[in-house]
């Protein structure tokens, strides 16, 4: 697993990475900045494990996984649309790799948690964050953002965790594993006071609906395509 940059963005970038977890959280919020950042492609991950899929909205072929650039904010956002499975620890290789080649700042993780408080207003949704860096710590803390506490991570983001805890990670209450783009607007409200982003998230609240069914017919496609082509490679042990 590679990644394969078309452009090279200037030192001292933050990664914003997010893929399929909880509620999708992760997934909607690097959609949702993409498009309010009017963020470019500059690369993308190259394996031969990657699902053969690809999107088109509004006329456009969508990578299920991408790399993009906002050069005036200096920020990469690392999208995945479609399913990671078995591929997580050679993704978060790659990004680690990105991260030092690129001189980049530092990584920020996005990802929801389950709730157990039920169906939630979003003034009731809670957002934590993590982090062994104590500066970065401070600054969350002066945002009124609780540090996760307790709780059990898995996935692309448990790996992240111990490979790079130092990075930044936001979580936000999620209380379905239905796309949730209610817990994605509280990222986004984290992530616009921690980097200054001015971001109006209420379009996104606005397209709720529209916009987590395409993110989730996408998803079940992908994971569909990637069962049946492990399903056919096993086929070939023994």
């Amino acid at each position: 697993m590679e990644i394969e940059l078309f452009k090279k963005p200037k030192k001292g970038a933050i990664i914003i990475q997010g893929f399929p977890g909880f509620g999708l959280v992760s997934t909607i919020t690097t959609e949702f900045l993409i498009d309010h950042l009017k963020a470019v492609p500059i690369g993308k991950f190259s394996s031969d494990k990657i699902p053969a899929i690809a999107a088109i909205h509004k006329g456009d072929v969508i990578d299920p996984f991408g790399i993009f650039y906002d050069e005036k904010e200096n920020i990469i956002i690392v999208r995945a649309i479609a399913s990671i499975d078995k591929l997580e620890k050679e993704i978060i290789d790659a990004i680690i790799k990105m991260k030092k080649e690129i001189s980049a700042k530092e990584i920020i993780s996005i990802e929801g948690i389950s709730s157990t408080k039920g169906i939630m207003k979003p003034k009731e949704m809670e957002t934590f964050y993590f982090t062994s860096d104590k500066e970065k710590a401070k600054r969350f803390e002066k945002l009124g953002i609780k540090q996760l506490e307790e709780g059990i991570i898995v996935g692309i983001t448990a790996l992240l965790l111990r490979e790079a805890k130092e990075s930044s990670f936001i979580f936000s209450e999620s209380y379905s594993e239905l796309p949730d783009s209610r817990a994605a607007a509280k990222v986004i409200a984290v992530l616009d006071k921690y980097l200054g982003l001015d971001v109006d998230y209420k379009p996104l609240l606005a397209n709720a609906e529209k916009f987590e069914c395409k993110l989730k017919d996408i998803l079940t496609k992908g994971e569909e395509f990637s069962k049946e082509k492990y399903d056919q490679d096993a086929g070939y042990v023994g």
